[in-house]
């Protein structure tokens, strides 16, 4: 009986482990598999002509461009909008080409059509019969992947100019393949034969480049170059997680000086970081190709696109193709841009620190929330200890300061993610401000319950006068600062703003009616006062 027993034991046990083992063994197999089928697919995309993205599940009914199969998941180009599975994603990239980014023209001069079978986006309708396409549960119909025109495989005989391609409602954004490639054979690359190169492309070519920062706006920004290497030239759309500005800036040179508009999807410090990568170029003597900036604001905040008229924020509300409309729509300005220098007081040996400033300078509480220092606050009061500023000084002439615990100095309308600080309340005349006049903003705040009053326009800021130049002195302890939502602790310095140069921006007007105008909050996309709009420009 005991052995028995024991041999009943050691059965459970046995298949008790073997449940458990088995499992964990087949997990890490599962695991291992998935990593390797990973680092696979990595190094294939990356050798690939096409743009390939992997998905678990696509988000509509999808059939594979080779066997022409229904698939749930598998491999899709977000160039050219071809998509496989996994065991027909060899042979895809092999046989169906992509996006050529630089080919030669025919003979008259005219772009053929690049058609890809199937899959064409939802709510496309056929340029013949004007019917809805791909409505039916299997690979057909056809899309041009340069104009975006649609087509039913029946109604291909019926199209007109079906060897044409016109490039579509964007062909003034786009830069067309025959392009790159006659720039690639000129043996004398200067600005007048990139301009005659460009007479072909009409007189309303305004070619822009994307850059876009995937690290913005909850992650948008990836799904976002994809839509645009959709609708544009692949070769026009920049990661800049994987390129700086100042090397994609610098197609700019290749492309008829002054029609180049930027558009920048990210939030306000990556605007800053194009325009200082604009300002290198003029340093390279590459002024006359300078591109004009638009922004697709991504994240929070985004104060500088509020200001010229593109929002507080974009979470996809309104489709690419819109964004680009506007693009086309937009009016180009002038803004300035300041130069910050912050030299620490007893440090002669150091070069003061010097900073690029488009929207705005804080010392004090509003400086404070953006480094995050509630904590060190409660630890050290000294840190807003009646006064911290020992001298303001407006184009030389001395400013006498109430018990003031900030500063801010703004160069824009908006301030704070939405707020017109200059404004307040808006029951006090104040003078105008613009982004093209010279003349920066100072205003003073009281504490942090007085920056969060004048936020939802409960309080007015301390107006302490507009100026071409400040100069700030701070006195003996360590506080927080920020120059465009950068923030940092500084020791005793001296503050000094002066004008560094002026950058060719795009603004959007927005038309609002009076009940969108009451409707309206800090936290929406509002459109600039008059007042904040600049003259246009050539």
């Amino acid at each position: 009986m005991e052995d028995c027993g024991s041999r009943e034991e050691w059965t459970l046990l046995f298949w008790t482990s073997l449940a458990v083992i088995v499992p964990v063994i087949l997990t890490l197999w599962c695991s291992a598999q998935r990593s390797k089928r990973k680092t696979y697919m990595k190094e294939f995309f990356r050798k690939s002509k096409h743009g390939w993205h992997y998905t678990d599940l696509f988000n509509k009914p999808t059939y594979c461009c080779v066997c022409s199969q229904h698939i749930l998941h598998g491999a899709f180009c977000d160039c050219c909008g071809v998509c496989a599975d996994e065991q027909c994603l060899r042979r895809a990239d092999r046989s169906l080409p992509c996006k050529e980014i630089m080919a030669p023209s025919r003979p008259d001069g005219s772009t053929e059509h690049r058609w890809v079978r199937g899959n064409v986006p939802l709510a496309s309708y056929c340029a013949v019969c004007k019917q809805q396409c791909g409505t039916q549960p299997k690979l057909c119909d056809l899309r041009c992947v340069w104009c975006q025109t649609t087509v039913h495989d029946d109604c291909m005989d019926g199209l007109e100019d079906a060897e044409t391609c016109d490039l579509g409602e964007f062909h003034s954004l786009i830069i067309p393949p025959h392009y790159l490639y006659l720039v690639n054979k000129l043996r004398r690359r200067h600005p007048d034969e990139f301009t005659k190169l460009g007479a072909s492309c009409g007189s309303s070519w305004t070619p822009v480049l994307v850059l876009a920062n995937t690290r913005s706006g909850n992650n948008m920004g990836e799904a976002l170059l994809g839509e645009f290497r959709t609708l544009l030239n692949p070769v026009q759309v920049f990661d800049l997680s994987e390129l700086t500005p100042s090397k994609a800036l610098q197609l700019c040179t290749l492309l008829p000086p002054g029609r180049v508009r930027v558009l920048v999807c990210g939030g306000d410090g990556t605007v800053g970081w194009v325009l200082d990568a604009i300002d290198a170029m003029k340093l390279k003597d590459q002024d006359q190709f300078i591109p004009r900036v638009t922004i697709l604001p991504l994240g929070t905040g985004n104060d500088l696109s509020n200001t010229l008229g593109w929002g507080a924020g974009y979470a996809g509300e309104i489709p690419v193709e819109q964004v680009l409309r506007n693009v086309l729509d937009a009016e180009v300005v002038k803004m300035d841009r300041w130069k910050v220098q912050v030299a620490s007081k007893g440090v002669y040996f150091r070069k003061p620190k010097v900073l690029s400033m488009n929207n705005y300078f804080s010392v004090g509480p509003d400086a404070l929330m953006a480094l995050n220092f509630h904590a060190h606050r409660e630890k050290t009061p000294s840190f807003f200890s009646s006064r911290i500023i020992n001298k303001l000084e407006l184009d030389g002439e001395r400013v006498v300061l109430p018990s003031l615990e900030g500063i801010i100095v703004c160069n824009i309308g908006y301030w704070g993610g939405g707020c017109r600080l200059w404004e307040g309340m808006g029951d006090e005349p104040c003078p105008p401000t613009r982004v093209d006049d010279g003349l920066l903003e100072v205003v003073g705040v009281f504490g942090s319950f007085h920056c969060a009053q004048i936020q939802v326009k409960l309080a007015n800021p301390v107006r302490l006068g507009q100026a071409h130049t400040v100069r700030l002195v701070l006195k003996n302890s360590t506080m927080p600062m920020q120059v465009d939502g950068e923030p940092w602790a500084q020791g005793p310095c001296t503050i000094t703003i002066t004008h560094k140069t002026q950058t060719f921006m795009l603004y959007h007007s927005t038309e609002q009616t009076d009940d969108d105008d009451d409707e309206s909050s800090a936290s929406e996309p509002e459109s600039p006062a008059p007042h904040d709009s600049p003259s246009p420009r050539g």
